[in-house]
């Protein structure tokens, strides 16, 4: 196991709404002293940029790869291109960086976007390769899954500690309520407040409601990627999930409920569903480093309610 206490760790993306609370975590649970820890904003280093990368993994030990140009279904209909480039880009040059300046783990950070789009419920690690992802997010989901290859190739090659996780949408404190990139509970409790606050009888939601979507708490994910750096030192990708599956439908109305929004859904059937189910297998990460998603889905989604609204 790492003590990560003893150890110099580059976060990137550490600004962001997962890293944000992988730092909480650090700091208070883990009591990993803050010197330690190396923080870049995106202004700061530009990932994209060789020389940012070799920058960044300067001097340390431990590299966790958060930083990411992420978004819905929206912006991934927007800009599937600079999504593929800008995360292939920042992935491949990092890990390389980090190979050639001695890092000692680097642990990557991949999506349940990868997964082909009708993969059998629930998602195995082993299905990864047996099918093309859903349209809409291929190119996002086949930018992380190349970080995949290239860890395993560089630690066939090289020896190089890369792990890669793959966790399903993550909402908690401090998502990101931009209706332009926002994830799906994020921009439905910000439906719902401005429906109720402009006095409306009704909301618009996207597409038939029949997908079915994984979520976990942020706090969740962030705590088993600390204990992924901590215990896992394996080629295989692992699944980060609750193991709980619900519909767009189903989620909306519950939302609504919690909200006290009666109105009227209307679904505009126009607008894409996105891939049908995502459920993933979770036994691996329970195996391999203990980590099972401890918050209640309805009682997190209280919380952030509460959070938003007041």
């Amino acid at each position: 196991m790492v003590d990560l206490k003893t150890k110099k760790i580059l976060i990137t993306g550490a600004d962001g709404f997962l890293g944000k609370h992988l730092v909480k975590n650090l700091l208070e649970k883990r009591k990993v002293p803050k010197e330690n820890l190396f923080l870049p904003s995106f202004k700061e280093l530009d990932l994209r940029k060789w020389e940012d990368c070799q920058k960044a993994v300067k001097g340390q030990d431990i590299v966790i790869h958060l930083a990411a140009k992420v978004g819905g279904i929206g912006l991934n209909k927007e800009k599937p291109g600079e999504l593929f480039y800008d995360n292939i880009i920042m992935g491949i040059q990092l890990m390389e960086a980090s190979r050639q300046a001695g890092v000692e783990k680097f642990v990557a950070i991949g999506t349940i976007c990868s997964y082909p789009k009708f993969t059998p419920t629930p998602f195995k690690e082993e299905n990864l390769w047996q099918g093309y992802p859903e349209e809409t997010n291929a190119p996002y989901g086949l930018a992380k899954k190349m970080l995949l290859v290239q860890g395993q190739a560089y630690r066939q090659q090289y020896g190089f500690n890369v792990i890669n996780l793959l966790p399903v949408n993550m909402y908690g404190p401090g998502d990101n309520y931009d209706p332009k990139s926002s994830h799906v509970i994020a921009a439905l409790v910000k439906k719902i407040h401005e429906a109720k606050k402009e006095s409306k009888d009704y909301i618009e939601a996207w597409g038939t409601g029949s997908p079915t979507r994984e979520f976990m708490r942020v706090e969740d994910g962030a705590e088993g990627i600390i204990l992924a750096a901590e215990k896992y030192d394996k080629p295989e990708p692992i699944n980060l999930g609750s193991g709980r599956e619900i519909s767009i439908k189903d989620l909306t109305q519950l939302i609504c409920r919690l909200m006290g929004f009666n109105g009227e859904i209307r679904w505009d059937t126009s607008k894409p569903d996105g891939q049908p189910r995502r459920l993933l297998d979770i036994s691996k990460a329970k195996e391999e480093f203990g980590f099972e998603a401890k918050i209640d889905f309805e009682a997190g989604l209280e919380d952030i309610i509460k959070f938003y609204e007041y």
